[in-house]
């Protein structure tokens, strides 16, 4: 038999890496001994060997297809030892692969066993690719014990094999080596995943995670099932438990994987990161939704029914916050060795409740009944400090500064999965929460200062209590400054600590082994001593750190992290200033969300010095005392109170500063950051945001799915996005018209027709909505009734929320997002308002050409914006003047939708016909919202601005409806002040609401005054005029079916380009020089 070796891992003979997975910690035993276990799913790396020593005993893969007409034979020859028997069949059951019949043959220590297989068609496998890709499985399975040497062979019959070769055991080991593989028996394989299995898991976690009966259970306990009474609050989860366990397998493989292959590894620190539920989206990323759907229905519940039992988690709000969470699910889906790094709010930003038409904010209770799907590592904690002083003491003759804190907190890590799909790979997010220092409460008890303790435990925890805290005095301030520093300083710890357990022994590494560790990353560093690294250990390590370490801030809220590693570096690994400096500027890469210079955040000097006086003296460091540069450039901001630009700080020092869309980079490069462009001008990047076609359209609009992927004729558009660009071929198909027409379907599939008392009613499609079943999920229905289940169960959410019912036959005018006046949710009102106006003033005649319209409005105001509150305010009193007018009927309908969030979107964005977003012109950075509608197939009507320059790029300017000014356009509108003219409709608008129609007259005067000629900052009046131009556009497509049906079709087709996954992978390339990583099976 020939053999030729090649080499899988070939480790420095003067190193010593220590197995993450063995039983052995010390790392005598690491050098002279191999613990030979068995696993489905850990693969060891491999040491190389070119000899063939007669001391190594060989394993044998072999495949055989002269035995047997029918199937594959696959002679495997190895090593007898528990469970591996199970191991290789489940291979074959994970690759798809069935077993007809199998022997077994004993050669002393050694078993032959010879499998019979056929493909999933009961074909015999002749494809040569696949049978390489079972050998590798194969092979991982036998040979992933042990370090040893893998070998292609070929047999006397020319047959492809693999020889798996091991070192053997040395002596005296025997009893450790039997624990061993008694301990790595038992866990030698996955958690099975037919329904059977999962119904004894649900239930098991029932009776004895929850001790609960499993004999008398509710909907609302299969998800969520309380203790007892003595421990109220407190509440676990069954059905996701069991989920959960599969998660953590993957979880746990793959960061296995990734310290024994340390890869170059991303951390993304984002202050806030909007989840939504995790239920559905883990089991469709697992694979398991179909299996989870059976195993319940046989119990006799609804996989859906248990689903909605799920709440939200309170962790951000709005875009920014779900665009980390779609980053982080691409992250995952693409294999990219990564961390995530926020905070585990208690409360998170807040509860919106309407009262009268007023929002009012409460507490998000979103822990109370616990969280099933975070983990808690109370042995995972870092000291966070606070205020005090910074002494300078000797150190070998060195002058070094001490903090010496005056308040410190302990940081606590709770860590949650997030599962790729189509991949083994789980990432972590890792999540800080606030606990007072046992020192405190020993002191304080100590000397029975009880009260004080508690006081302690209070001011700690309020640190990640609530997102984003009312910084409108000075104790809000310190409070989010707090926070900010909070989260940077136990991530970086966290990371740094990671970092120093891979690297221990890098300390004396000869030059082509740092060398070679720079090669296994994407970015080239010069060799050691080129670096000036005949230095001490530390030194070593941190310059390692370039290689292996790429930290990304999601906005300014982390730019912190920058004075904090270098304080790290240099009060605590005693680097110097200019080398702990060159190390922040190359593992630093920015995104900044903000197109203006007045939206970024600065920190008072003076609340700085008090608060984390060491950083202030770092930063002074860097910007010396020259207050004489120029202030815009300046990291310090003068003026009567002192701030420190953050913006301005992270641009510095980051090698790559990037852009969400190509119009906010070109915003930057003009305007907000100018100096720093021209300065350096190969810094600036830009990768436009995207969204998860997984959550968007699988997980919220599961029949779309199944339409797409069939006429697709595949579902790799869930991985790859661009293939939706297939659906064009189909634009002109009358068959997928017919089918798509039945997703969107328009009033010309009913007449609106007039009864006797002036009630508008839908007339044919009242009934077939009265056959369907409102609860049941679209994944169980037919292609032909999707869109009306998805507008019914929105309907049905709407009447049960507000009290209002609306018409199916009527066009879902839907605008939801956070309010702001740049987003212009006034504008939409003001529309709302024309339109109802000229209803009031139509004949009968003119009523019946009207396309009836329910508009939905929908998002929070921040707590301290006093307009922002009064837009609601104004909407609800539009809307119940609008709702009751008996004259209008269902020709027109405005609904607010309270406290909006994820699990909201995935209802309003799959029964939406038109979206709007309508931001003035150069103020919207980039817009997620229009991409998620935008999958949907559902129309939008948008200003060009942020990403709907590039949307109108991909699909074309036909297939949406634009109006507004354009950036270039608003500074000439603005520059004309009370001498600019707007239409009459807007004047006589703006008079009703002010003339007090909707009534609140005083109320609203100061919002009036907002929009006045010369104060109409944001162009509601100039854009008004062709605002309702496209509003008639709109109304116009709406009724002429084959053309919204085109529109909709090639919306759908063009969305692929605003996946997160294109989003990442460009990021990977270009910024954070990162490869993938793919846990293996």
């Amino acid at each position: 038999m020939q053999i030729c070796s090649f080499p899988l891992f070939t480790p420095t003979p003067s190193l010593s890496f220590p197995n993450p997975l063995s039983p052995f910690h010390s790392s005598a035993h690491f050098s002279s001994l191999s613990v030979p276990y068995t696993t489905a799913r850990r693969s060891i790396p491999l040491q190389a060997s070119a000899s063939d020593s007669a001391k190594v005993s060989t394993s044998s893969i072999v495949v055989d297809n002269s035995t047997a007409a029918d199937s594959t034979a696959f002679v495997i020859r190895a090593r007898n030892r528990i469970g591996l028997l199970q191991v290789i069949t489940r291979v074959f059951k994970v690759l798809g692969l069935t077993v007809d019949r199998a022997t077994v043959e004993f050669e002393g220590d050694f078993f032959v066993k010879k499998f019979f297989v056929t493909d999933s068609h009961g074909n015999k496998i002749e494809d040569c690719d696949s049978l390489e890709r079972i050998k590798r499985a194969l092979a991982e399975a036998v040979g992933g014990d042990g370090y040893g040497t893998v070998s292609v062979a070929r047999s006397a019959a020319a047959n492809p094999g693999v020889v798996v070769r091991r070192p053997g055991l040395v002596e005296g080991v025997g009893e450790r080596r039997a624990k061993a593989e008694r301990m790595f028996s038992l866990m030698d394989g996955f958690l099975k995943n037919d329904p059977l299995s999962l119904q004894k898991d649900i239930l098991n976690h029932v009776e004895y995670t929850v001790a609960r009966s499993r004999f008398s259970f509710d909907d609302f306990e299969a998800y969520q099932i309380g203790l007892s009474e003595m421990e109220e609050g407190k509440r676990d989860f069954a059905l996701s438990h069991s989920v959960r366990d599969r998660l953590i397998e993957r979880w746990h493989d793959t960061h296995s994987y990734f310290k024994r292959t340390k890869p170059k590894r991303l951390y993304f620190l984002s202050l806030e990161f909007l989840m939504g539920r995790s239920l559905s989206n883990s089991v469709i990323n697992l694979g398991i939704q179909d299996q989870y759907a059976e195993a319940l229905s046989q119990l006799g519940f609804e996989f859906e029914v248990l689903a909605e039992q799920e709440g939200d988690a309170a962790l951000g709000n709005g875009g920014l916050a779900r665009l980390s969470a779609c980053q982080m699910d691409s992250l995952a889906t693409l294999d990219y060795p990564a961390w995530g790094y926020g905070l585990r709010y208690e409360y998170g930003l807040f509860r919106q409740v309407i009262v009268d038409g007023y929002q009012h904010e409460q507490p998000d209770y979103w822990l109370n009944f616990g969280n099933p799907w975070e983990i808690e590592r109370i042995h995972v904690t870092y000291e966070v400090k606070f205020y005090g002083t910074v002494e300078e003491v000797d150190m070998n003759g060195e002058k070094h500064h001490v903090w010496v804190p005056g308040e410190t907190v302990e940081a606590v890590a709770y860590d949650n999965p997030i599962p790729g799909y189509g991949t083994r790979n789980t990432l972590n997010l890792r999540l800080w929460a606030a606990k007072p220092s046992n020192q405190f409460d020993l002191e304080a008890y100590n000397t029975g200062d009880y009260i004080n303790s508690v006081v302690n435990r209070q001011r700690a925890e309020t640190i990640s209590n609530v997102l984003y805290p009312d910084d409108r005095n000075h104790q809000g301030k310190e409070l989010r400054l707090k926070q900010q520093y909070f989260f940077v300083s136990a991530s970086l710890q966290d990371i740094i600590r990671r970092f120093k357990e891979a690297h221990d022994n890098f300390d004396e590494l000869p030059d082509k082994g740092v060398f070679r560790l720079s090669q296994c990353s994407v970015m080239q560093y010069s060799p050691l001593q080129q670096l000036g690294l005949a230095c001490p250990r530390n030194v070593v390590s941190r310059y390692l750190i370039v290689a292996t370490v790429a930290l990304h801030l999601n906005d300014t809220h982390p730019s912190l992290s920058i004075a904090e590693i270098m304080r790290i570096l240099v009060d605590e690994e005693h680097l110097g200033w200019n080398k702990a400096w060159d190390i922040a500027c190359k593992v630093f890469s920015f995104t900044t969300h903000t197109m203006v210079a007045e939206g970024l955040e600065k920190i008072p000097v003076d609340l700085l010095g008090s608060l984390l006086p060491r950083h202030l003296q770092e930063l002074k460091k860097k910007i010396g005392l020259d207050y004489n540069r120029l202030s815009r450039m300046s990291i310090v901001e003068e003026g009567a109170v002192k701030n420190i630009r953050m913006a301005n700080l992270s641009i510095v020092c980051a090698h790559i500063v990037n852009g969400v869309s190509k119009l906010h980079l070109d915003t930057l490069k003009m305007t907000t950051f100018k100096d720093f462009c021209e300065l350096w001008p190969e810094k600036f990047q830009y990768k436009t945001n995207g969204v998860t076609q997984r959550r968007w359209i699988v997980v919220s609009n599961p029949s779309l799915c199944a339409l797409i992927s069939k006429w697709l004729g595949t579902e790799a558009w869930i991985r790859n996005a661009d293939l939706l660009t297939g659906l064009r071929d189909h634009v002109d198909n009358p068959d997928f018209h017919q089918e798509w027409k039945m997703l969107n379907p328009t009033p010309s599939d009913a007449v609106i027709v007039v009864d006797v008392e002036g009630d508008w009613l839908p007339h044919r499609q009242q009934s077939v909505a009265q056959q369907i079943n409102p609860k049941l999920s679209p994944r169980y229905l037919g292609p032909f009734q999707v869109k009306k289940v998805n507008k019914m169960r929105l309907a049905e959410y709407i009447e049960a929320m507000s009290g209002v019912k609306v018409s199916l036959d009527a066009m879902f005018d839907v605008q939801v997002k956070r309010i702001h006046e740049y987003k212009r949710q006034l504008l939409n009102i003001f529309g709302i308002i024309h339109r109802y106006d000229c209803l009031k003033n139509m004949d009968k005649n003119d009523l019946r050409k009207v396309v009836p319209r329910v508009c939905i409005i929908g998002g929070k105001a921040a707590p301290g914006y006093e307009i922002a509150k009064k837009i609601i305010k104004l909407c609800h009193s539009v809307a119940e003047k609008i709702n009751n007018d008996s004259d209008i009927g269902d020709l027109l309908k405005l609904v607010f939708i309270p406290d909006y969030n994820v699990s909201v979107a995935e209802l309003v964005i799959p029964g939406a016909d038109l979206s709007q977003h309508l931001s003035t012109a150069g103020h919207e950075a980039s817009g997620t919202g229009s991409m998620k509608f935008l999958m949907n197939g559902c129309l939008l009507l948008a200003t060009a601005d942020g990403s709907t320059v590039e949307i109108i790029e991909e699909i074309g300017s036909d297939n949406l409806f634009l109006f507004g000014a354009k950036v270039q356009e608003v500074a000439e509108l603005r520059k004309k002040g009370s001498t600019l003219k707007v239409p009459l409709q807007f004047a006589r608008v703006l008079r009703m609401v002010r003339d007090g129609y909707f009534g609140y007259k005083d109320y609203f005067k100061s919002l009036c005054d907002t929009v006045e000629i010369g104060r109409d900052f944001y162009l509601l009046g100039p854009d008004f005029g062709s605002y309702l131009e496209a509003q008639a556009a709109a109304d116009k497509a709406f009724v002429e079916p084959e053309k919204w049906i085109k529109m909709s079709i090639l919306s759908a087709a063009g969305s692929g380009r605003f996946s997160s996954d294109r989003t990442i992978q460009e990021y990977a390339e270009r910024t954070w020089k990162i490869d993938p990583c793919r846990c293996p099976l």
